[in-house]
């Protein structure tokens, strides 16, 4: 049973006595509310009366729901998640977020998921406290990456035990100390967007090269040891920091003192003027701003912790110094991190797992970053000659007009950034945004080439082609799909459920608003952007990929959007059924080979032609006409229009697909119902996703068909279980939009918008005549291909080769093995050591299981598979470089693998011969 109601002590309390001796009014008697442990955390916190109140009545409503969350293990976590939403819901939060776990006992990832557990009825945690938790599960996610990252670096500068002449003072504890908490401060106070990891990380850089500096060299490994003795040497180190005009330095002095900054960027990946950049605009500042005096030389701990606790209590969030004593609250929840999945091989749990670990987050994005620069190394921040002739070969030439306009967009994109970044980053953001803008010009000129080839190739009139690259919209999409790359290689947060405020957020759709773009004009040229620039990392086209999926499921249905205009357009066609998309092609399979052309100039008209000029061909684009046709032709039907339809159903049919299978799985029938009146809302009552969310109606539709089938089915086990699939949003199913400007659940939206428009068709599946079913959609692999996946051998049994596309470390070149290997029990790395020779017979040995079961299946079997020919690690003297022919039927990796085989029995026999070549002259 729940704890009693609130208990008042005020009747207990003496009287007070007026100075004159007379008796005081009584004092208004202060209301202790809930079990005295509650009242004793409440205490310790310091919250209000109000809070206390509303928490302990959340507690009762969420102990009645759930008698779970009552039991003594619980119920202390459950009163801080309690007092926690209160406190953020009315703005009185007395408490740090450290102070809150350490009162209850709990880490920061328990917490965060315990908050999701309790929010049983889905309406227990509010938008406001959603995006509290987002900022600080962002917070807590970079200074974890950070400091482990911080950690292992000072591990590589730093001796474990210096030599004796070291000051006791100046132990590697006390200089990890000061190391962690002056970054800390720093990126308080120099960073307004603290969720950015790769600046934060650059912010980390400099730190440690001021640190290095101060350092004794005794105290440091090479290479750092001989920098920074080189720097004492020439004398600009070891001087006082403050008050010093780092603008008046010498050429030379600046040279000597980059030269750590620069090993440090050199070993961890950074680009060295964005890191010199934060170094010179923002870091040296903050040090003179923050007064920081050498003390042995080192800053004075005293000094900056102060500091830093100022900060730590005036934002109330995670104290981030309790990471170098690593404190429990802080840890990651080690049971989650053991249950990741192990993938492609799943390893059978008796067995003993060698894991190798992925990349870490910060080095996951310096590679991204760098690869990123590679590839435009080579680029310019101009048109190519080949683009000048593209230019020159249009009716009417497109040059300047490009030119102007990004020049234009320069302008404006620094103006949004700085305004995105706040005051406080005004400096730095300026520099940053400069350049992020200068890599994304450079992108959209690349990439602009390699579209306008292939587009050439189909475009056989310059009119069509003018037209094209000429079309503002066009240009404004590719340069603004171009700038989201860059921006999300350099590492902002692009979930999805992201909450934050705004005036901090730079994620996607940010951009959209940058370049006054509308997502239904982006979306058509994600998919040619994507095949127009192969060297595309996998994490950036899975990226690009996302932002599709937001534009179709709700992006592209607000108000305004010229999607409902095309709509519009596509049911005045005469002759034409009322639907943008007809349900004879959901069964069909989904055709890529369009261009950008299709999409931006369709439907297109020719203009009008003298019989003297070249018609124009039927197949240069969907949309086009003969120039022969009369002039009264009908309204054509959009390129554009249609396949965003078959994308959007493809979207619908996989999200509803997943959660029928947490649901319904026992009521396998259903799911043509739901799909079909799910379609047919989409396809006819397409207004009702106006300002609405693709996911919503999916939702109404499951309740709806459950409903009149009497299948038990409530919303709020619909929405427990949406809440549990990825890329979903809590305001999806809490904000739904009744009428104008008036937003409620969606529950209610159901009741009272939902199922008063569709009343009458959801009955009709009920009646012994129901509507006819819609096809399910063919689902087709995704149309980016990404090079970097493993791909499964054909003969193989659990067997997978994936290429070495993305080194460990860039400056070890393309050769070095990637950390991303397939978590499986056998790792092979071609182009290394072979190792030893049981992996292969390993190998070997499955792959003959293999083949033996096919054999068996065809003497019990009428139609068994052929058997699929074995990878020959064992079988000497057949591959191409011993002259032997391969068979027909195998396959390009089975024949490398074969080549590979017997380079290696070679290598391997010639080793032993000199083997016992060396035996037998030691012998003599």
């Amino acid at each position: 049973m729940p704890p009693k109601p609130p208990r008042r002590a005020g009747a207990a309390r003496t009287q007070r006595h007026s100075p004159d001796g007379g008796s005081a009014p009584p004092a208004a008697p202060r209301l202790e509310v809930g079990e005295a442990d509650f009242v004793v955390l409440c205490d310790a916190l310091k919250v209000s009366e109000s809070v206390r109140e509303k928490a302990w009545k959340t507690y009762e409503s969420l102990s009645a729901a759930d008698g779970a969350l009552a039991c003594n293990k619980k119920k202390k976590e459950t009163w801080g998640v309690c007092i926690f939403i209160v406190a953020i819901d009315l703005d009185e939060v007395t408490f740090t977020f450290t102070e809150l776990l350490k009162s209850i006992n709990i880490s920061v990832c328990t917490f965060f998921q315990f908050l999701k557990e309790v929010d049983v009825n889905m309406d227990t945690v509010s938008t406001k406290v959603d995006s509290t938790v987002s900022r600080l599960k962002k917070k807590y996610d970079v200074l974890f990456a950070l400091y482990h990252k911080f950690e292992r670096t000072c591990g590589l500068i730093y001796l474990e035990q210096p030599s004796s002449e070291i000051s006791a003072e100046l132990s590697s504890v006390l200089v990890l100390k000061n190391y962690w908490i002056t970054f800390l401060l720093a990126k308080g106070k120099v960073l307004q967007v603290e969720d950015d990891l790769v600046i934060s990380f650059q912010l980390l850089l400099c730190v440690l090269d001021y640190f290095i500096k101060l350092s004794p060299p005794a105290m440091l490994k090479e290479p750092y040891k001989s920098s920074v003795s080189a720097v004492t040497v020439n004398g600009s180190a070891r001087t006082p920091r403050r008050g010093q005009n780092r603008s008046s330095r010498t050429a030379k002095q600046l040279d000597t003192d980059t030269k750590i900054i620069e090993i440090l960027c050199k070993e961890h990946d950074c680009n060295l003027d964005e890191v010199k950049n934060v170094y010179f605009t923002s870091f040296i500042p903050f040090l003179n701003s923050a007064g920081i005096v050498a003390s042995n030389g080192l800053p004075e701990v005293e000094v900056i912790l102060k500091q830093y606790d100022e900060l730590y209590l005036k934002n109330k969030d995670i104290d981030a110094r309790l990471f170098l004593s690593h404190d429990e609250t802080l840890q990651p929840d080690v049971t989650a991190c053991s249950q990741l999945e192990r993938t492609p091989l799943k390893n059978n749990p008796d067995e003993e797992i060698n894991i190798m670990l992925p990349q870490t987050p910060v080095r996951a994005a310096m590679n991204n970053i760098q690869q990123l620069i590679m590839i435009l190394n080579s680029a310019t921040d101009k048109p190519s000659d080949t683009l000048i002739m593209y230019f020159n070969n249009c009716t009417v030439n497109p040059k300047d007009s490009i030119l102007k306009r990004v020049e234009s967009f320069d302008h404006i994109f620094k103006k949004k950034f700085a305004e995105a970044v706040g005051q406080g980053w005004a400096e730095i953001g300026s520099q940053v945004g400069i350049w992020r803008y200068k890599l994304g010009v450079r992108l959209y000129y690349r990439v602009m080439e390699s579209m306008l080839k292939s587009v050439r190739q189909v475009l056989i009139t310059s009119f069509l082609f003018s037209k094209l690259l000429n079309d503002n919209i066009f240009h404004t999409s590719l340069l603004a799909c171009a700038v989201e790359v860059v921006m999300a290689t350099y590492g902002r947060n692009a979930s999805q459920s992201d909450s934050t405020s705004a005036e901090t957020d730079l994620s996607f759709p940010w951009i959209l608003n940058v370049f006054d773009l509308k997502a239904f004009d982006f979306y058509k040229v994600i998919e040619s952007f994507i095949r127009a620039e192969p060297s595309l990392t996998r994490e950036m086209i899975k990226h690009l990929e996302h932002c599709e999926h937001r534009i179709m499921e709700s992006l592209a249905w607000q108000s305004g959007s010229p999607l409902f205009d095309l709509i519009k357009q596509s049911k005045e066609r005469e002759g034409q059924a009322d639907q943008p998309e007809p349900t004879s092609t959901l069964n069909t399979p989904l055709q890529h080979n369009h261009t950008a052309a299709d999409l931006y100039l369709s439907p297109v008209k020719s203009p009008k032609k003298k019989a003297s000029g070249p018609p124009l061909s039927a197949t240069s684009t969907p949309d086009a006409q003969p120039a022969g046709i009369p002039q009264t032709q009908k309204p054509q039907k959009s390129t554009s229009l249609s396949l965003f339809y078959k994308k959007v159903y493809l979207l619908a049919y996989r999200r509803l697909h997943t959660l029928f299978l947490h649901l319904l799985s026992e009521h396998p029938d259903l799911e043509p119902l739901i799909w079909t009146l799910f379609q047919h809302t989409l396809q006819n009552e397409y207004e009702l996703m106006r300002d609405r969310h693709l996911d919503q109606i999916m939702m109404c539709s499951m309740y709806g068909i459950c409903k009149v089938k009497n299948v038990d089915l409530r919303f709020k086990i619909i929405v427990s279980a949406y809440k549990e699939l990825c890329n979903t949003n809590q305001e999806t199913f809490k904000r739904v939009l009744i009428r104008e400007e008036q937003y409620d659940s969606i529950i209610v939206f159901y009741n009272l918008v939902f199922m008063q428009k569709l009343k009458t068709n959801i009955l009709q599946y009920a009646s012994s005549r129901p509507p006819t079913l819609s096809p399910i959609p063919h689902i087709p692999r995704s149309p980016y291909q990404f090079s970097n996946s493993p791909r499964r051998v054909p003969a193989g049994n659990n067997i997978y080769i994936s290429p070495l596309k993305s080194p460990y470390k860039f400056s070890d070149g393309f050769q070095s093995p990637t950390k991303m290997t397939p978590r499986s029990r056998i790792l092979v790395s071609i182009g290394e050591s072979f190792g030893t020779s049981e992996k292969f017979q390993k190998i070997n040995q499955m792959l003959c299981n293999s083949e033996c079961q096919l054999k068996r299946s065809a003497e019990v079997g009428a139609a068994a598979p052929k058997p699929l020919k074995r990878l020959r690690f064992d079988i000497e003297g057949q591959d191409e470089a011993d002259g032997s022919k391969h068979l027909p039927q195998e396959s390009k990796f089975q024949q490398k693998l074969a080549e590979m085989t017997s380079t290696r029995t070679r290598m391997q026999k010639q080793k032993l011969n000199d083997g016992n070549d060396t035996s037998a002259s030691e012998e003599k």
